[in-house]
Order: structure tokens, then sequence, then C-alpha cells
């Protein structure tokens, strides 16, 4: 894994770093997951969501660059753990532990 964050600093939502921060996404983001989700069971056009989607994107931008800014170095590693073992979390437990001890979910 070349590197987990662009030019200007912020984590690239890669897979493996979606899949490393997935139960902080799930806290953090839930209120405006369950908001896309009701609106896509409610209307199939997706054009009516487009701005729930839009929520739920910059919530999770923003959690990643938070998370990348309080726990760099335990991101990165269960980042790249996921990374080199394509999201098989079994074989990043001992990252995903230093992860979630650096950073607690909310």
């Amino acid at each position: 894994m070349s590197s987990s964050v662009d030019a200007e600093g912020d984590p690239i939502p890669t897979s493996a770093v979606l899949m490393a921060s997935a139960k902080h996404i799930a806290t953090r983001c839930r209120a405006e997951n369950v908001a896309f989700l009701k609106c896509k069971k409610e209307d199939p056009n997706p054009e009516k969501c487009l701005e729930k989607g839009r929520q739920v994107t910059r919530c999770v931008l923003s959690l990643l660059k938070e998370l990348h800014q309080r726990c760099t170095k335990e991101m990165d590693a269960y980042a790249g753990c996921m990374y080199y073992y394509t999201d098989e979390f079994e074989l990043c437990r001992k990252e995903q532990k230093e992860f979630e001890k650096a950073c607690p979910f909310d």
C-alpha cells in the first residue's frame, strides 16, 4: 500500500481503510446511514436520495480525517494489514486491538 493519505493529508477511503474503520463508521454515522436507507426504501428514484447520500459521505470522510489525526500510527497499521491480507479481519486482530484502544468508539 503506497500511501493511505492524499496530498492534503486526508485519508483515502480505500476498502482497507473503510473496513478498518467500519465499527467507528457504524457508530458515528448511524443516523445518516439510517436516513439514507429509509429514503431509498421509500422512493426507488435515486435522485431523491442524493442529498442523504452526500450526508453519509460527508460524515464518513470527516470521521476518517478525525481518526487519522487522532491515531495515525494505529490506523495506518490496521488499514495496511487489511490491505495486505485483502480485508481479512482474522489476520489483523493485533492491529485492530491497538487501533481500537488508541481510538475507542464514541
